[in-house]
């Protein structure tokens, strides 16, 4: 596999995207302050981030908005409020869901939003909606990407259909998405390739989003981008479900493009991180994600045993192996 630049070198072609907001709103239920969030916005503009995405547009419908913070469903006048026209050149997202959106009346016009791309989130065999999704998006004026969930536990013949169709469509990015955080860099290292040489004469650009189960979301990151993908996601100290993500201070910190600053990350860190973690809201890599990444099972047992403080890990060990 030949390389796409080298450590000393910059990637004209790279796009960081923040998701904390996103990731880092499946701990607390996105209930973010105002503060938290326009300092966050603030913060990506300085730091010379590309992408700022801001949450969901799930469906009032589904959800309950007692239940959920303003970021689960990024109405106009919520986003506005913290960016108001955004005369930057921070990009602004949100993710949608299949079968969680009201796409077509939720999504506007991309003329009358402070949002410029919507993800589209996907598992394998939801990947007809997604291209309608997409497409839906794209006509309305957005950039797009597709997100593919879960991939460790996808069939080769599976995804291969699916970045067969995603190719033809209107899509700017595909992601490879470590959901459960089980792969390994020389896993990510022969599937960026894969995705690669099927996309590649489309134009389309690869991206990759992954989780930190068995501390490998750094390496994946940059392993992913060393064979070619450009649109790379992070998350402010890896805030993010479970074991979190990517830390942007890692990948901002690893990246050699003087447009990308990391004082203003870390004065966020200190500002608004910090008295996060102390208010008790929890994240970060722990024993219990580790197991499900290594059996490559979904987290949600692992976010369970950590919020009870279970630590009982060789009989949790035992309990996720009897699920195989």
């Amino acid at each position: 596999m030949e390389l796409k630049g080298s450590l000393l070198s910059v990637r004209e072609d790279v796009r960081v995207l923040d998701a904390t907001i996103r990731d880092g709103g499946l701990v607390n239920d996105f209930y973010f302050s105002d503060e938290f969030v326009k300092d966050l916005y603030q913060m990506n503009v300085k730091a010379g981030v590309d992408y700022m995405e801001f949450g969901y547009k799930a469906s009032k419908d589904i959800f309950d908005t007692e239940k959920f913070g303003k970021w689960k469903f990024c109405d106009e006048d919520d986003l506005r409020a913290i960016v108001g026209d955004n005369n930057t050149n921070l990009k602004l997202s949100a993710m949608a869901d299949v079968g969680r959106c009201d796409y077509k009346t939720d999504i506007i016009n991309r003329s009358d939003s402070a949002l410029d791309m919507i993800r589209v989130a996907t598992y394998i065999n939801t990947m007809p909606e997604a291209l309608a999704m997409i497409e839906d998006a794209a006509n309305k004026g957005y950039e797009t990407t597709c997100n593919i969930m879960a991939i460790s536990n996808c069939q080769e013949g599976d995804v291969r259909y699916a970045l067969e169709e995603l190719a033809k469509s209107p899509v700017d990015a595909i992601y490879i998405v470590d959901s459960y955080g089980s792969l390994y860099p020389e896993q990510m290292r022969r599937i960026t390739q894969f995705y690669m040489d099927i996309t590649d004469k489309y134009g389309k650009k690869i991206g990759i989003h992954a989780h930190n189960n068995q501390q490998c979301a750094f390496a994946n990151t940059i392993e992913a981008l060393s064979i070619g993908a450009s649109f790379l996601d992070a998350t402010v100290n890896g805030l993010g479900r479970g074991a979190g993500n990517c830390s942007l201070e890692g990948l901002i910190g690893f990246l050699k493009n003087p447009n990308y600053k990391l004082t203003p990350v870390l004065r966020f860190i200190e500002k608004q991180i910090v008295p996060l973690k102390e208010s008790g809201v929890i994240w970060g890599y722990d024993i219990p994600y580790l197991l499900t990444g290594l059996l490559d099972q979904h987290p949600r047992t692992a976010i369970a045993a950590t919020t009870q403080k279970n630590t009982s890990y060789s009989d949790f060990y035992h309990m996720l192996m009897d699920r195989d």
